[in-house]
Order: structure tokens, then sequence, then C-alpha cells
């Protein structure tokens, strides 16, 4: 298993144990993770998903986010820096120990 860690606005963090080949958004959602509304189930339609990967090395290796991708983050107007859907990004053991940092609110 993957260890992710997810942090709330307000600095509450869950550690969960996630499966490789499913979403950072799946298991967020299969381990109750507050905070991911996931409206469209995963399919990269309403970027109520997001999440912000702060550290740049996470960045490099997580790569850029698709064009589809980059498309629903502009139309959320979310601009912060490192922000991505995590319905896009599908786990692999190499993200264990990656941490994601989660907006106030999906809306």
């Amino acid at each position: 298993m993957v260890r992710l860690r997810y942090i709330q606005a307000n600095g509450e963090e869950h550690v969960i144990e996630a499966q490789p080949g499913r979403s950072i958004m799946e298991n967020a959602v299969k381990n109750n993770v507050p905070g991911i509304a996931a409206d469209c189930g995963g399919v990269c339609a309403c970027a109520t998903c997001r999440v912000y990967v702060e550290d740049d090395g996470w960045r490099r290796k997580l790569g850029e986010p698709s064009e589809m991708e980059q498309s629903m983050i502009e139309f959320a107007g979310d601009a912060t820096a490192g922000v991505r859907l995590s319905c896009q990004i599908v786990v692999t053991p190499e993200h264990d120990g990656l941490s994601l940092r989660l907006p106030e609110t999906q809306h």
C-alpha cells in the first residue's frame, strides 16, 4: 500500500493507505477523507476534487496536468500554484508519502 496525507484547510490531517491503480480522489472517497466532493465521480467534469501539491519535487514527479484537466482547473477559477484534480492522478507505489492540501471549499 501507499501512504497519502490529506491536509484540510484547517490543518487537520488524514493519512490513508491508498490502493495503487485507483485515483487519489477514489482513495480519498473510499477512506472517508472529508473535503473532496467528487461531484462528477471522477470523469474530470466538475473540479470538485481539487488538491494542492505544495512541494516542487512532488510537482515534478506528478508532471503537468493534461489539457482537459487544466481546462477544468481554469473553469473553477483556481489559479493556486500546484493545483491538480485528484481524479486525474492514478496512485502508483512511487507516490508513497505524497502530501496533498485541500481547499476550504470545492464549490
